[in-house]
């Protein structure tokens, strides 16, 4: 036997080195096993997806070497496969193997070879254990973790219906071969679940392996994930092994070492080998809710988190640690919380409460009562016990629980001594510091929190420095890069969170970076609050100075795309607006010194924000070496806001202690304060680098308080409680991040201000007010209104002022029950109101959100809880959202609730307002005329005259009277100012939530300055208007229900469809009303007047009609594209408009990668295709793992875009299963008139329609869908018709609509019978969602051809009628649509027996009528329409069902021709009002049908002119008062006003004109109907000649649109189609035939 040169690694195990480690070991296995392991059969076991990769190079090896074996028998080789996944490791496939193994006759000494992962080694393990009472075995393991967990300890077991790993036996395998190249063919997120093991291991035992995983994640990644060495046997031996290779190995086989060790100990695991359990008691608990979405490793990795915060709780383990486990576990791709988006896309995830999860912990065999067997590490690489600890269970859920209960004090520790983390400021600029020097800098009391994470991460992915741990993770080794940064691989987005502090900072970190293998530019982003947060001083200072940045999306945000050039920061003198945030000022210090041109950093504006913090940078640059320069004015000696900076590189100190946060320290200060107790900080004292430090002398002393202060100490003791004293005013803008703990305090401070410190004699004793602090409206939160809307809730009263919060105390029994704090994310907000809440006397209080704490104190709850003593409980919060000041959960509302308009000034909502009041037949009321109205003059006066602050006091009176007087059937356009005052925004909250629609109209900002630079009458808000929108902005968005993009130009739009050469007037097809019509609907919509849902049949068996969607699959829908410029061609016969967001690309390129649209983008987006029609709009957001391009793990943005789609006014919203459970309740909390369609794709070929799995997933997706759709693939035609039965199924229990369809080539038979918004496609688009597509007019033909659609015939009666264009029209139409229906003649001068017949008849679909048949058809019909009865004439016959038996019913759709030729030509500067009129000419048949439209279109005043005015006069009399119709004698003048819109129902040779004189013409029209300054539209009925007398003068004047007869026909025409079909025909097609046909008979008479 040839044996073949491995570099060979044994572990020991049990007394044996029977594990053996290395690369390409399939010939050492063959070679071992035959050679050590003799045997007359050897049976090699795996799954059918390895099967595939390995099996023949298995079977190649074993058949060559048994030929080389001595002997007269050689042995006998099998294999056998079994299917893959946990399903697999059970008693029914165990058997299958047994009985396997029995009918090939195998004996005792059978070899069994386990190929696989954790499933095939358990099971072939207790198989082997059993067989024969015991067969000789080996493990070969394939993926990480089986190697580093299952494979080494002798464990096997076989799964049950009762739970997992219930039955098995402890028995040792032979061998365990550990082939590290077979990780090659893993996926990454399976190599990834690996890793959780192998960190576990490390961090149980091994601190030195521990920190090999936090520094060398990518090489060892590298070693997996690079290429491919299967083909080159590449590390096979030492000599060909590279060093990621050999670092791999190593940690695996490290890890193999440890569990070795501890099995050897303790094989049966009772008691050392349960150490091997971290982070499994809770990580198990978690895998039993979410298994199979998420994976083994993905579930153990946050339990080590969880486990290791409970070590700390419990005081065993320090905060470093349990950082340094989550780094850790991050870097290598694990989860570390349950918010991960890896459990949040799971519907399983709504499972995840505190008390399942304790429930589960209970069924661990090791666990007994209220407590759980955990086991605590004490630091890396050492366990608090040699042995699981019993953990009691409330310990456990206040760890888990995303909320907590804080109990009123005092606190059982009356002293209490502490020293707060690391300064967040300090950190951050020291992280900055030390990458950008030369040398290694150990820094001490480094922050362990999620922004200094963020900011390492971020300077690691610029390769500007690398970061080790020493001191068991207490002090971080810097090496700095010496200012040299590249772009991030790959291109890849710098994420910082909501770190706002390493946002500003990395903005010219990134300025430094240089160019690298065509990467040119960095971009940093962050989540939905950090794009909110502004940033625009700072980018305008670098752009000034030639730094290439670009707004990724909104202005003034990130976002932010930085070049990298080969020069870098340019430098020299840099003008810097520093009135918003000193961290503008901080971030250009810290570069300065590397710009090529010594900088001259001059801070402009009238107060420079927080002066200590550029301090602290100045001081701490001085600590690295560069010593800035603050110039001083040479004739005054003051202090200028200029500073030098030189060039030149810092020299990192050998140590750098870091000084403990002084924000921080204020909430256990507060807290002695609040209590009255004693706290001492240590390291934070008079001699602090930070404003913060001031706190306890400047705000709790004046209090009352008694303050100690050394050098680097700090002591605060409280008076009595409830013996606080107000403040008065205090100016805290040199700490102005302390101001929400000095809130919180004055929230009880009671007793009376000092009367010195009082602000003006206006001002209460129990008054606190705070000033100086304006820059902390755009931290985290608005602090300063989330401290106002939090108070409230206890019942503390506050004011906000300019710059600042004004605080009137209470006593603590005041106090407010049953709050709960909502923390916006915010940790600042977290901690100061946990001050408040353990107030002794007070009633205590939930903190929602507890762990944003993270940011700054992670330990906060453990230190409050255990150092200070105060007692606190985990709580779990309601799954149904509660609605907040966040994020208020949007009731349905009543349909008649008051619309309230909201919008930046010039954003149009007057107009919009009026177009929608129009639309409802709601009065319009402007909040600017009804202040005229209160104060007699107009806002530019009053302003002028008492000051912005007088007008926000009225404004907010006018508001109140509005939601008490106006609530009901109006629409109401605000201010756009009125957000701006708390009151104001707290009112609309209140109105929002109680169930009131409040509109936000969006403007594009630039458009809206154009606007008011144009508009001289509105006061000067004397502030930069794109200052203004970008404050007012997420105000807007907040209080808003709905978002209206106006991208209306107030002018016709007119599309373009190919005229017939020649043609003269209007084009056929126009758009000139479509932005109208979307306010109209959009306005309906919120109402729920008109929610423009369709009629969704359960089944096909009921009676209604199958609907149709079309998936627009465009990359834009503002880029020209062929399918846009034939819209209605493209969506003719569908009854909705699918988007696809996730296809969405701003630069309207096919999308190719996975693809995160922006809000305002997409908002765009739909606004624009609802400007095309009123079709109703499914807004869909597929991820990559349901068959879309939107990535999976962005859940934060995918929630903000559904929310938009709510918003926007959709009709329906697509909702993936997939998704987080409390994220889709929350939606569909929040979705009011909104349908939500609850979609899963199936991508199993073991998915059947008749199986329990399609009915689970049913009623899975029915709980939170109002429709139901399932995907799934076809194997052949027959799938489609198990899916019908299905359908049945689920119709029979009275479903819900269900969207059901069978993917792929074979499914195609599932689009054409699913009768629910059925997917269609269109020969114009380029691409289809989804394999298999058909066209509608495909569907058609095929229902046709299976009976489902019988051929009609439709006719048109009357006389003349051979030269009639409706033939060509309807068959047209019919053609299009791919309906078998034919259009034909049936010429009579009366009601004849075949026109009789010809209604009967079963095949009878429709018929238009027109003289002399209108009024004399009526008797022959059932019933007539209201329109039809109103109008005196039927021109349409529509057969329908009514108890089994066709009827006929009589209706008029000429008028519909009319209406709609009205709005489409009539220009939006004509908006109709009351004074709006209009005329008709003429007094026969066809002028009722033009009464009819103009009083449907809105006139308010009909003029008719006949020239026999009785005849005039006896239509006026015909039709109803309200009609207000005034016969004219003379048209030389009118009554009132001149009309707006004049339709002629006068034959063409009964007219003339001056410039067309006809002697016999009845009627001569003067120019003077033609005078209304505005212009309007003109209708002529008779379409022969094509340039009627009336068409000819109206073309003469400038701004009427003329508007011939043949248009009239074709409206009529399409209206008579869609009331037979119910399908809407392709107008432009139809149009241009029609009027091609007619140019032609025109040219040849």
């Amino acid at each position: 036997m040839v044996v073949t040169p491995t570099t060979i690694d044994k572990v020991s195990i049990l007394g044996k080195d029977s594990i053996h480690c290395g690369f390409h070991l399939i010939p050492y296995i063959v070679e071992t096993v035959l050679s050590t392991l003799q045997s007359s059969t050897y049976v090699l076991i795996t799954d059918t997806n390895l099967s595939t990769i390995y099996l023949d190079a298995f079977e190649q090896a074993f058949t060559a070497a048994i030929k080389d074996l001595p002997g007269p028998t050689p042995p006998r080789w099998l294999s056998r496969t079994i299917p893959p996944g946990e399903q697999s490791k059970s008693r029914e496939v165990k058997a299958q193997l047994e009985d396997f193994l029995l009918a090939n006759r195998c004996t005792r000494d059978t070899v069994v070879l386990a190929l696989g992962g954790g499933v095939v080694g358990d099971l072939v393990g207790f198989v082997s254990a059993n067989f024969m009472r015991g067969v000789r075995y080996c493990q070969i393991p394939t993926t990480l973790l089986a190697m580093v967990d299952s494979a080494v300890g002798g464990k096997t077991a076989i799964d049950t219906p009762m739970g997992k790993n219930l039955i098995g036996a402890f028995y040792q395998p032979e061998y365990v071969f550990i082939d590290a190249s077979f990780l090659e063919s893993l996926p990454r997120r399976e190599f990834v679940n690996g890793m959780a093991e192998v960190v576990k291991t490390a961090a149980i035992w091994d601190e030195t392996e521990f920190a090999k995983l936090e520094s060398g994640q990518a090489e060892i990644h590298s070693a997996v994930l690079g290429p491919e060495t299967r083909k080159t046997h590449a590390g096979r031996t030492i000599e060909t092994r590279s060093p990621a290779q050999s670092l791999l190995l190593s940690v695996i086989r490290a890890s193999i070492a440890t569990k070795s060790h501890i099995v050897t100990i303790d094989e049966k695991e009772t008691g050392l080998r349960n150490l091997v359990n971290f982070g499994h008691t809770i990580g198990h608990a978690i895998e039993a809710v979410v298994t199979p979405d998420v994976l083994h490793g993905e579930c153990v990795a946050v339990g080590m988190v969880l486990e290791a915060e409970v070590a700390r709780s419990l005081g065993v383990l320090g905060n470093a640690a349990v950082g340094r486990i989550a780094r850790c576990l991050k870097a290598h791709g694990l989860p570390t919380s349950l918010s991960d988006p890896v459990f949040q896309k799971s519907p399983k995830a709504r499972g995840l409460r505190v008390d399942a999860l304790l429930d589960f912990m209970k069924i661990d065999k090791k666990n007994s009562g209220a407590v759980k067997k955990v086991v605590l590490l004490s630091r890396i690489g050492k366990t608090y016990e040699e042995k699981a600890t019993g953990v009691e269970d409330d310990v456990i859920a206040r760890v888990l629980s995303p909320a907590v209960t804080v109990f009123p004090g005092p606190p059982s520790n009356l002293k209490f001594e502490l020293a707060t983390p690391g300064s967040k400021s300090i950190s951050n600029r020291a992280l900055v510091l030390a990458a950008l020097g030369d040398g290694v800098c150990k820094l001490g009391n480094l922050l362990h929190s999620d922004d200094t994470q963020v900011m390492m991460s971020a300077l690691e992915e610029m390769k500007g420095a690398d970061f080790t741990w020493e001191d068991n993770g207490e002090t971080l080794v810097v090496k700095g890069g010496g200012g040299k940064l590249l772009p991030p691989k790959n291109d890849k987005e710098l994420y910082l969170g909501n770190a706002g502090t390493a946002s500003r900072f990395l903005t010219t970190v990134c300025a430094l970076v240089t160019p690298q293998n065509g990467q040119t530019r960095t971009i940093i982003t962050g989540n939905g609050r950090m794009k909110e947060r502004p940033i625009g001083p700072l980018v305008d200072a670098l752009l000034s100075n030639g730094t290439g940045i670009e707004y990724v999306e909104r202005k003034g945000s990130l976002p932010l795309s930085i070049a990298a050039t080969a020069t870098g920061f340019k430098g020299g003198k840099i003008q810097l607006a520093a009135s918003v945030s000193s961290q503008y000022v901080s971030s250009i210090l810290l570069c300065a010194p590397y710009a090529t041109e010594e900088v001259l950093l001059e801070l402009t504006g009238d107060v420079v924000i927080s002066q200590p913090y550029i301090d602290l940078t100045i001081s701490m640059m001085g600590a690295f070496g560069i010593k800035v320069e603050r110039l001083v004015d040479a004739a005054s000696g003051k202090q200028l806001n200029t500073y030098r900076i030189p060039q030149g590189k810092y020299r990192n100190p050998s140590t750098y202690n870091i000084e403990s946060d002084a924000s921080s320290a204020t909430y256990p200060l507060a807290l002695a304060a609040i209590t009255g107790t004693t706290c001492t900080i240590h390291n934070i004292g008079s001699s602090s680098l930070q404003g913060d430090a001031r706190f306890a002398k400047d705000v709790l002393e004046p209090m009352g308080c008694t303050v100690v202060q050394t050098e680097t100490e700090t002591t605060v003791t409280g008076p009595p409680v409830g013996q606080l004293r107000a403040l008065g005013f205090i100016d805290m803008e040199p700490m102005t991040d302390a101001f929400l703990t000095a809130a919180a305090v004055a929230a009880v401070a009671r007793l009376p201000a000092d009367r010195s410190r009082l602000q003006d004699a206006e001002q209460p004793r129990n008054s606190t007010r705070i000033g100086g602090i304006a820059n902390q409206r755009v931290k985290e939160c608005n602090r300063i209104d989330a401290m106002r809307t939090q108070l409230l809730k206890f019942g503390v009263l506050t004011n906000e002022l300019e710059d600042g919060i004004e605080v009137l105390g209470i006593s603590p029994a005041e106090l407010k029950h049953g709050a709960s704090v909502h923390c916006f994310d915010d940790h600042r907000v977290a901690m100061a109101f946990s001050v408040l809440a353990s107030v002794p006397g007070g009633p205590g209080a939930i903190i929602e959100e507890k762990r944003c704490v993270e940011k700054t104190w992670p330990s906060w709850w453990d230190d409050l809880a255990r150092k200070i003593g105060i007692s606190i409980e985990g709580t779990e919060l309601p799954e149904v959202p509660v609605a907040s000041s966040s994020k208020p959960v949007i009731h349905r509302h009543s349909t008649d609730a008051s619309i309230l308009v909201l919008g930046m000034r010039g954003a149009g909502k007057t107009h919009i307002g009026k177009v929608g009041g129009a639309a409802l037949g709601w009065p319009i009321l402007d909040a600017d005329s009804m202040f005229q109205d209160v104060t007699g003059v107009t806002a530019k006066v009053f302003v002028e005259e008492h000051g912005w602050p007088k007008f926000r006091v009225v404004e907010t009176q006018i508001l109140k009277d509005i939601l008490t007087t106006k609530n009901k059937g109006c629409i109401v356009s605000l201010g756009g100012g009125v957000v701006e005052t708390p009151e104001n925004r707290e009112l609309l909250r209140e109105y929002g939530n109680g169930g009131g629609p409040i509109v936000h109209i969006i403007r594009d900002i630039d458009e809206i300055i154009a606007y008011l630079n144009s508009e001289p009458t509105r006061p000067s808000l004397g502030e930069d208007l794109r200052t203004i929108y970008n404050r007012r902005l997420p105000w807007f968005h907040e209080l808003s229900n709905f978002e209206f993009t106006n991208i209306l130009s107030g002018k016709p739009k007119v599309l373009p469809h190919g005229l017939p050469k020649g043609w003269f007037g209007p084009p056929p097809v126009q758009a000139t009303k479509g932005a109208e019509d979307e306010v109209a609907r959009f306005f309906k919509f919120m109402t729920g007047a008109d929610t423009n849902h369709l009629r969704l049949p359960v089944s096909p068996s009921v009676d209604t009609i199958s609907t149709h969607s079309l998936s627009l699959d465009l990359p834009s829908y503002t880029v020209p594209h062929p399918a846009l410029e034939a819209y209605d061609e493209v969506i003719a016969g569908v009854d909705a408009v699918e988007v696809r967001v996730d296809l969405l690309s701003a630069d309207g390129k096919p999308v190719t990668k996975a693809n995160v649209p922006k809000v305002p983008f997409v908002a765009v987006q739909i606004a624009s295709i609802r400007q095309r029609s009123t079709l109703p709009v499914i807004f869909t957001l597929r991820t990559v793992s349901q068959g879309g391009m939107f990535p999976d793990d962005q859940v934060d943005a995918a929630f903000e875009l559904l929310e938009l789609g709510v918003k926007s006014g959709c009709e329906y919203i697509d909702v993936q299963s997939t998704w987080n459970s409390s994220k889709i309740e929350a939606l569909v909390a929040s979705k009011q008139n909104s349908r939500i369609i609850a979609f899963h794709r199936e991508f199993s070929d073991r998915f059947t329609w008749d199986s329990d799995k399609a009915v689970k997933l049913y009623d899975t997706l029915a709980r939170f869908g109002d429709i139901v759709k399932i995907l799934a693939p076809a194997k052949d035609v027959l799938d489609s018709l198990e899916m019908m039965r299905f359908r049945e199924k689920i119709a029979s229990t009275g479903g819900k609509p269900l969207v059901t369809v069978s993917t792929g080539a074979e499914g195609r038979l599932s689009r054409i019978l699913t009768p629910v918004l059925g997917p269609v496609t269109h020969p114009l688009l380029p691409t289809t969602s989804a394999p298999g597509p058909l066209t509608f007019a495909e569907i058609q033909t095929a229902l046709h051809l299976m009976g489902k659609t019988p051929k009609k015939k439709f006719y048109l009666f009357g006389t003349p009628i051979q030269h009639s264009k409706s033939p060509l029209l309807h068959n047209t139409a019919f053609g299009i649509l791919g309906l078998p229906h034919r259009y034909g003649l049936l010429e009579s001068a009366t009601i004849t027996d075949e026109l009789k017949a010809a209604i009967r008849d079963p095949a009878f679909g429709g018929a238009s009528v027109t003289i002399p048949h209108k009024l004399e058809i009526m008797p022959h019909l059932d019933e007539i329409s209201l329109h039809a009865t109103i109008i005196g004439a039927v021109n349409t016959i529509i057969p329908f069902e009514k108890d089994g038996v066709t009827k006929l019913r009589g209706d008029n759709t000429d008028y519909l021709g009319l209406k709609e030729l009205i709005l489409n030509n009539l220009s939006s500067d004509n908006e109709l009002d009351d004074s709006s009129t209009c005329l008709v000419l003429g007094a026969g048949g066809t002028c009722r049908a033009a009464v009819y439209a103009l009083h449907a279109t809105g006139f308010k005043t009909i003029y008719l002119f006949n020239r026999t005015r009785a005849n005039a006069d006896k239509i006026a009399k015909s039709f109803p008062a309200e009609y207000n119709i005034i016969p004219l004698t003379s048209l030389d003048s009118f009554p009132a006003e001149p009309p707006a819109a004049i339709i002629s129902t006068i034959p063409a040779d009964g007219t003339a004109t001056e410039f067309i004189p006809n002697e016999t013409a009845g009627v001569v029209i003067p120019k003077s109907i033609l005078t209304r300054s505005l212009g309007g539209v003109v209708i002529d009925s008779a379409y022969k000649p094509k340039r009627t007398p009336l068409i000819d003068l109206t073309e003469r004047v400038p701004g009427w649109k003329a508007v011939p007869g043949i248009m009239m026909l074709i409206e009529q025409g399409i209206g008579q189609c869609q009331l037979w079909t119910s399908r809407l025909p392709p107008k432009s097609i139809i149009s241009q035939t029609v009027l091609t046909s007619y140019e032609n008979d025109q040219l040849k008479q």
